[in-house]
Order: structure tokens, then C-alpha cells, then sequence
């Protein structure tokens, strides 16, 4: 019974992507070692070249990037050329655990693919939620104004630290030694909990029957899941190696309210790092993912900055 609710999910957002003309794809990523081992990574996007600006949409930790995105590829596919891919380790994109890829790397990957998926002279606007708005710090810092046009982040703490971890651990409610362990449960305990600190609203799947909830958390954490954890640890966000400092782009910085994973004060506290291109948006009664809570203003806050942002890609084309 847990099993069907999987294919039910994919059926929702496969059905929403096709509705917005999006098609799946894969790119064949340049070799950077010299085992000549191929990286992939799977993508959505419209079938042919680009006519509309680009516009790419890079998924947080959770499952399936078209699950966190598909109430916005319908309403961002009327001004925006969509691009939602798979990060590496995730879906139907490469493991690449050795090592396992940094954010830098994520971002470096995204960026290879970027001559396939828009050309090489197109700019791309970025929006990443959570560890993809990690991911997306890093391309516009990486790419510089040139590439990557205006950047969206969603409720993602670009200053965390070890401490910062500690006391997500105990808003967690204890028991857990890892936010690897809370991120990605196996079990009905952790999946209700996990649902309780990423939601402001109720979510009928907490209403569900234990044994269902814990096949679907199995089915959705364990594939790829030492990969996965391995990923967690190679981030570089709350480290020695990493150094949050202003961008050249326009950021747009937004935020739930109700955030548990990453609280609002962060929010603040990022925001005065980045410079004096940054807007911060805060939206009411939504937890860590506002995109999912109340798609329709976030859709509106996030296509009213793009679209009004200096230098946009659509005020270009």
C-alpha cells in the first residue's frame, strides 16, 4: 500500500511538468578525472533551443526535485525556459561518490552542463531551495554576472554552522545523533517529525498509518542514501573552506516564517552578508518550503524580481 502512494506522487509532478511543456533529458557531463568515468546528469526542460530566458531550478534535499517544483513550472513556463535537473547523487543523475561533490561541485557540475541545456554565450537565472540555494550561491559565485543572471534563495542558511546543527538536533526533539538522521528517516517516528519541523500546516500524510509511512520512507531515503549522507558531509557551508561574501548578481532572499530547519533570524543574518543587492521576502504561515505552502505568492514574489531585476535574462532577450 506505501508503495502506491510513491508512483502517485511521480504521477502528479510528471503530469504538471508535461502540462508546462517540460520533457525529460539527459546531458553527458565533460570528464574531470582520468578514469574517463561518464557523469550524467537528468534534467527537465523544453524539448528544442531555448526561445524563452533561462531559468534554472535546483532542488533542495528532499525526494524527487519534480515533487518540490511542480507547482511552479506551469506559471514560471509562460515567461521562463524551465531547466529543473537532478543534482548529482539524486534521481536519475550520476552518484559521483568519489569523493562525493561539495555544493562548489554541484555547482561546477551545473555549470558544465550549461552549454547543452542554453548554449554558451545565454545567461541563466537561479533559483535553489535549501541545499539548492546553497548549490546556487555557488554557481552565481562561481559564474560571476556573465553566466548567471539574478539568483533566487529559498530558506537556505548560507552562514550555517556546527552549532547551528546542534540546535536543529534539539528542536528535533532528541534521539538523533546526525541531521542526516532527521533529513532522512526510515521510520513512521522520524517521518512524522520530519513532516512537524518542515511544514507550518498539517500535512495529511502525517494522518497515515505507520506502516505505510515508514514503506514510503524507505522507498523515497534509501536509494542512494550513503551517497547521500556522504553528501551532507561534504558540504563546505559552515566550514573553514567556505566565506559568505557579497555577490555581484541581484539575490532575492526568501524565507518562511515558521522555518524550523533553517530559523528566520538567519534569514536576517545572511541578508547582511550578501551586499546591497539582496531582497528579502518574508512569507506568513510556511514552514522551510514556502514553495510548496503557498506556491502562489511565492511564485508571484519570485517572477516579480526576476522580471524586475537589473540585468535580468528576460529583460535582455
Amino acid at each position: 500500500m506505501g508503495f502506491g502512494v510513491i508512483p502517485l506522487m511521480e504521477y502528479i509532478a510528471r503530469r504538471a511538468f508535461l502540462a508546462a511543456g517540460l520533457r525529460p533529458s539527459t546531458v553527458t557531463l565533460p570528464s574531470t578525472s582520468g578514469d574517463g568515468e561518464a557523469r550524467t546528469i537528468h534534467y527537465w526542460a523544453p524539448p528544442g533551443e531555448p526561445r524563452l530566458p533561462p531559468l534554472l531550478l535546483i532542488h533542495g534535499f528532499g525526494p524527487m526535485a519534480t515533487w518540490q517544483w511542480r507547482r511552479q513550472v506551469g506559471p514560471f513556463s509562460r515567461r521562463f525556459h524551465i531547466i529543473v535537473p537532478d543534482l548529482l547523487c539524486f534521481g536519475a543523475s550520476s552518484s559521483s561518490s568519489s569523493p562525493p561533490p561539495s555544493e562548489s561541485a554541484q555547482a561546477a557540475a551545473l555549470l558544465d552542463a550549461l552549454p547543452a541545456l542554453v548554449g554558451t554565450a545565454a545567461r541563466v537565472a537561479v533559483a535553489g531551495t535549501s541545499y539548492g540555494g546553497f548549490v546556487a550561491y555557488a554557481m552565481a559565485r562561481k559564474a560571476g554576472p556573465e553566466r548567471v543572471g539574478p539568483v533566487a534563495i529559498s530558506n537556505s542558511d548560507l552562514l550555517k554552522t556546527a552549532e547551528d546543527d546542534g540546535a536543529f538536533l534539539e528542536r528535533a526533539g532528541g534521539g538523533w545523533t546526525h541531521p542526516a538522521d532527521v533529513l532522512m528517516p526510515l521510520d513512521a517516528r522520524g517521518a512524522r517529525r520530519l513532516m512537524e519541523l518542515t511544514f507550518y500546516r498539517k500535512q495529511a500524510g502525517a494522518m497515515l498509518p505507520d506502516f505505510v509511512i515508514r514503506d514510503i520512507m524507505k522507498k523515497l531515503f534509501s536509494d542512494k542514501r550513503e551517497e547521500k549522507i556522504e553528501l551532507m558531509n561534504a558540504t563546505t557551508v559552515g566550514t573553514d573552506a567556505f566565506q559568505l561574501t557579497p555577490l555581484a548578481q541581484d539575490v532575492l532572499l526568501i524565507w518562511g516564517d515558521h522555518d524550523q530547519i533553517f530559523p528566520l533570524d538567519k534569514a536576517f543574518a545572511v541578508k547582511s552578508c550578501l551586499g546591497d543587492h539582496v531582497r528579502l521576502e518574508i512569507i506568513k504561515k510556511t514552514g522551510h518550503v514556502p514553495q510548496m505552502e503557498d506556491p502562489d505568492r511565492f511564485n508571484k514574489i519570485v517572477l516579480d524580481f526576476l522580471l524586475g531585476s537589473q540585468g535580468s535574462p528576460s529583460n535582455e532577450h
